[in-house]
């Protein structure tokens, strides 16, 4: 066993991005999928700007009740022809740089390492996006307030069956849990004012 541990980045934000390796097979899902691109291309940018200013970025996946897979394997399973998530999943493909953490039910933190690693991070402030608004999202969301994080949720960084859902999950996160909503313009550049 190596005696010295490996040395993590420390910034007071990171960037989460949840359930967006994910063949997306349930149902009621139409609305979504049509959605999928712009959800790719914004969270693209979103995730780059947040590597240049050195944020951490932290997939949080569901391990969608399969107890013997990994995130290499989800992420191979997600990107076959045929996944309704392929192409998001190549968009937001991980690099060496990104952590990941599988998740067992809708939060983030239930059964997780997450807070451990955030609180390796330094991570304070906690910039939420992805799949679905109304679900993961805002159960992560939820446990995260109660963990005393600030939280800021990109408006056009998450998704759900339904517009009116993400309408009012977002709502009810900046009601209930004093999240910030923000566009992905707006967390762009404040990413390009910290460099």
């Amino acid at each position: 066993m190596p005696s010295s541990q490996i040395e993590l980045p420390q910034s007071s934000t990171a960037l989460l991005l949840i359930d967006v390796i994910n063949q997306l097979e349930f149902e009621d899902n139409e609305e979504l999928l049509t959605g999928l691109p712009q959800l790719a291309q914004n969270l693209s940018r979103l995730k780059r700007a947040a590597r240049q200013a050195d944020t951490p970025v932290i997939y949080l996946n569901d391990n969608f009740n399969n107890w013997h897979s990994n995130f290499n394997e989800q992420l191979e399973a997600c990107t076959k022809k045929g996944s309704k998530g392929r192409e998001l999943a190549i968009a937001l493909k991980p690099t060496k740089q990104d952590f990941f953490v599988l998740k067992p039910m809708h939060s983030g933190f239930f059964g997780t390492p997450l807070e451990i690693l955030l609180d390796k991070l330094g991570a304070k402030t906690l910039i939420l996006t992805g799949i679905a608004a109304d679900i993961c999202v805002m159960y992560t969301a939820n446990d995260a307030y109660m963990r005393n994080y600030k939280l800021t949720i990109a408006r056009d960084g998450v998704i759900s069956n339904h517009q009116h859902m993400t309408d009012e999950a977002l709502e009810k996160m900046h009601w209930l849990l004093k999240a910030r909503i923000l566009t992905v313009d707006e967390l762009v550049s404040k990413f390009a004012k910290r460099d």
